[in-house]
């Protein structure tokens, strides 16, 4: 392995806990990368700007697809995007079905039961996204949460949980599709939605007729981060310093 892969993946590595070293299997994930000649990386492929499966391509695009994409080629062997979902992404996590998941995951407590996630690098929150005509209507969990008002939730992830645990008596409507959830509301199908105030943003870019409502003043505090197993004995720390080298 070329020095200077391996210091950049020291890099984005750092020393877990002693006592999680103690019981750490003699071969690390790295070893294992290594030899299989393959990086696996979980990604849903639904979550522009972090990761995107181009329908027109069939090829995953996003900020931390080429951030996977750098670490495969420092690492010297080739990248595999594994897609999964957000319902599914933990439990394919855990069945070993890839090494790390990348794409936007934030940082929730049951997601750490299960693995380490890497420290985080980028702060978020949930916050509304509706038709710019009505977002003055809903700034606040008061004013959504009234029987008139029909939100739309991907299933199995965040907004899906941070939906039902908010909101008691708005229509609520799983939308399986987390490209073209967007354009329900577009066309009225739906008054709007709750997720991570960076997708509001770029959301409204993509369609100008949606307006994210105050994301810099999200409902809640929320990261971003890559996970690994719990059984591995290194964690991921800065890959934007490491890969600025």
């Amino acid at each position: 392995m070329p020095s200077l892969a391996r210091s950049l993946f020291l890099c984005l590595m750092l020393l877990a806990p002693a006592a999680l070293a103690q019981t750490a299997p003699q071969s690390s994930l790295l070893d294992q990368i290594i030899a299989r000649g393959t990086l696996r990386v979980g990604s849903t492929g639904d979550y522009k700007p972090f990761t995107y499966l181009n329908p027109e391509t069939k090829a995953f695009e996003g900020i931390d697809i080429d951030m996977a994409r750098s670490l495969a080629k420092a690492l010297g062997v080739k990248l595999e995007i594994v897609k999964t979902s957000w319902k599914t992404l933990l439990p394919d996590f855990v069945d070993g079905k890839y090494d790390m998941a990348m794409g936007g995951v934030s940082v929730t407590l049951d997601r750490q039961k299960k693995g380490l996630f890497s420290i985080p690098y980028l702060i978020d929150g949930k916050t509304p996204i509706a038709r710019c005509a009505d977002a003055a209507k809903y700034q606040t969990l008061a004013e959504i949460d009234r029987p008139e008002v029909r939100v739309i939730v991907n299933p199995g992830g965040t907004n899906e949980r941070f939906a039902r645990e908010h909101l008691k008596q708005a229509k609520l409507e799983v939308y399986p599709d987390n490209v073209t959830i967007f354009d329900q509301i577009v066309q009225g199908k739906a008054d709007l939605m709750i997720t991570d105030a960076s997708e509001t943003m770029l959301q409204h870019k993509l369609r100008p007729a949606l307006c994210a409502i105050h994301p810099d003043h999200p409902f809640n505090y929320s990261e971003k981060a890559y996970l690994l197993p719990r059984d591995e004995i290194f964690r991921i720390s800065s890959i934007s310093g490491c890969t600025r080298r």
